[in-house]
């Protein structure tokens, strides 16, 4: 009677399942989702003190060790045992929770804790459970805790990077090949769960404790997470996400890391190859239970990623997540990059704007990382560093959309085949940047150039780029180098040629207003080219020394500059060589003291210090357009 009762329900049920249809919208429009794949609203004091615990507000917690309330605790065994089949519900916050009895709603701990998650979203600070914070709290977020736990433990003398990779260093390891024994198979397999279970066991364990070590409330910037500066990164197979192509989740990875990389001494590689344990970052979607993660998801409508400090970055495949730009959902692109921020050590920063807010910002053209953005990732990797090129002011006329004739300029560094552009009002580059010269430049050499030189006069005005013995005429005007300009001379043209008497190649040149003259840098001398005789500049060539005299004995790059580069920005020289530069002394420091000698140089500074984020990009990444 029994089995003949089940069998009856089991049919009751399989005649009452509607089919699952063969295609649907791509977000999902057409399907109504089951409440089941729903977060959990907060509605009242006894789910607001659930968030605050679970993000710290209400005491410090280790996230690692920290459950979800509506973690499932059942074993198989449990499950599909006919004593308990019964009493398998979905799991909720009940009163007779610990943390309710410990800390009832109305307690000291509880007001406290809503003061503070007020008082950093920006809204009034009442202590009351108001409409305002409940809506606060019901906003879409990033799962990691806005508050961790105190770091108690004694730090020793090393670094928090050098650290952690030690610890990664365990389970960065080769696995041993498969022994063709039989027997020993057999061993193996049946011992396989168990020593899984615990390899599981102690890897939780040691995340627990490196996270302990490395991650302290007090710490503002947060703790750099590794100590090198080439990270490899992969979207793990198991983890695609069912809402995106694989191509465009790559691809939208692909963009949040070099997002990273152009503010940040750190470069980022997709590796499809090396196996999985030796990657830095892994990426993957999930839903609930996820991939042995001790944080399960809450389903669609609120928290929607969390990442680990060892380098694993979990998105809620239940969350609407959209490529950039494209209207409705969520943006993968900025959750990625959030998420991609604490997996390098940094914690959640209160200030409007910064990607690194615990509460998603809905969708917006052309987003960006904020300036403190920019300083958080510096501070814990330092800055930009390298040689450049050449550097220079690029000087054009531009017609305005009344008709009017107006002169403009941008700023660019080049290095090697690569530039940017540099914004002198924002005080940045460009996003987006670098580029291949080739691109920017048309005609110019593939492997970039030497120098830049603008004649720019009442009577000329002629751009030239000097490249090993060689030199090209740019047409500003159509944007592109001259194959013959007016004058029927064809470009490239020979140095000794154009310029004679001055001998190549030059490591850098510039062209001064003031007497109309090229200063060609060469070794520790410099050529005196007059433009209007079109000869050498009497005692020339002189020493670098002689014409650019050091304010500070010995503080002077002496030879071999990267750069002679005339700010119109600045009104004034600067020679840069490595990664320093010397500032000219101008008209306006001679006014105020006299006694400065012409053309010297004020001491070197770190060409950082002046020009912000002008960082490499990996290669692999170059070819990843921004919009």
């Amino acid at each position: 009677m029994s089995s003949q009762l089940t069998v009856f329900v089991f049919m009751a049920v399989m005649g009452s399942t509607v089919p699952e249809k063969l295609f649907h919208s791509r977000d999902r429009s057409d399907v109504e989702m089951s409440s089941s794949h729903l977060a959990e609203l907060i509605t009242d004091p006894s789910t607001a003190q659930h968030f605050l615990f679970k993000y710290g507000f209400m005491k410090p917690v280790n996230w690692e060790s920290t459950q979800s309330p509506d973690a499932d605790t059942l074993t198989d065994a449990d499950i599909f045992s006919e004593d308990t089949v019964s009493l398998v519900q979905e799991g909720r916050l009940s009163s007779s929770h610990s943390g309710d009895s410990e800390n009832p709603p109305e307690s000291p701990d509880f007001i406290r804790a809503l003061l503070e998650f007020q008082r950093v979203s920006g809204l009034p600070v009442t202590g009351v459970f108001d409409d305002a914070t409940k809506v606060a709290m019901n906003k879409p977020r990033c799962g990691v805790p806005d508050k961790e736990e105190d770091q108690t433990e004694t730090m020793e003398t090393t670094t928090a990077a050098e650290d952690l990779n030690e610890s990664t260093e365990i389970f960065n390891t080769t696995a041993t090949p498969q022994s063709n024994n039989t027997d020993t198979d057999v061993v193996q397999s049946s011992t396989s769960d168990k020593a899984e279970t615990e390899k599981q066991h102690h890897l939780q364990t040691l995340m627990r404790k490196t996270r302990r070590k490395k991650r302290s409330t007090g710490a503002l910037w947060g703790h750099a997470a590794f100590s090198k500066s080439v990270l490899t990164w992969r979207l793990f197979g198991e983890g695609y996400s069912s809402q995106l192509s694989v191509d465009e989740q790559r691809y939208i990875f692909r963009l949040a890391f070099r997002m990273w990389s152009e503010v940040s001494p750190l470069q980022f590689v997709e590796d499809l190859h090396s196996p999985l344990d030796e990657i830095d970052i892994r990426l993957g979607f999930g839903t609930g239970r996820h991939f042995g993660c001790s944080q399960r998801f809450d389903g669609a409508g609120r928290e929607f990623a969390h990442a680990w400090f060892l380098g694993d970055i979990h998105f809620d495949d239940d969350e609407h997540f959209t490529a950039p730009n494209t209207g409705n959902g969520i943006s993968l692109l900025k959750v990625a990059v959030h998420e991609i921020g604490h997996v390098l050590g940094l914690p959640h920063i209160y200030r409007s704007g910064s990607i690194m807010q615990p509460s998603y910002r809905p969708q917006d053209d052309g987003f960006e990382l904020d300036w403190l953005d920019r300083k958080a990732i510096q501070n814990l990797y330092g800055g930009c560093e390298g040689r450049f090129s050449t550097v220079f002011d690029w000087i054009r006329k531009e017609r305005t959309a009344y008709g009017e004739v107006v002169v403009r300029f941008n700023t660019y560094f080049m290095r090697n085949d690569w530039y940017w552009l540099y914004e002198n009002r924002s005080n940045r580059t460009r996003y987006g940047d670098p580029v291949s010269v080739q691109v920017g430049w048309h005609g110019l050499p593939s492997s970039g150039v030497d120098a830049y030189v603008h004649v720019w006069s009442r009577t000329t005005d002629a751009v030239y780029f000097f490249k090993g013995t060689q030199y090209w005429r740019y047409d500003s005007e159509n944007d592109q180098v001259f194959s013959e300009d007016a004058d029927g001379q064809r470009y490239p043209r020979l140095i000794s040629e154009g310029f004679p008497g001055v001998p190549s190649p030059i490591d850098t040149a510039y062209y001064d207003r003031r007497d109309a003259h090229i200063y060609f840098f060469r070794g520790s001398m410099v050529y005196r080219f007059s433009v209007q005789a079109n000869k050498l500049a009497a005692k020339s060539p002189q020493k670098m020394t002689e014409l650019f005299p050091a304010l500070t004995p010995g503080d002077h790059p002496t030879s071999n500059l990267d750069a002679a580069y005339f700010s119109y920005t600045h009104n004034t020289l600067f020679l840069l060589k490595g990664t320093s530069y010397w500032r000219v002394v101008g008209r306006r420091e001679r006014k105020m003291k006299r006694s400065l000698p012409y053309n010297s140089l004020l001491p070197s500074r770190e060409v950082r210090q002046q020009w912000f984020d002008i960082c490499d990009v990996h290669a692999s990444a170059l070819k990843t357009n921004r919009r």
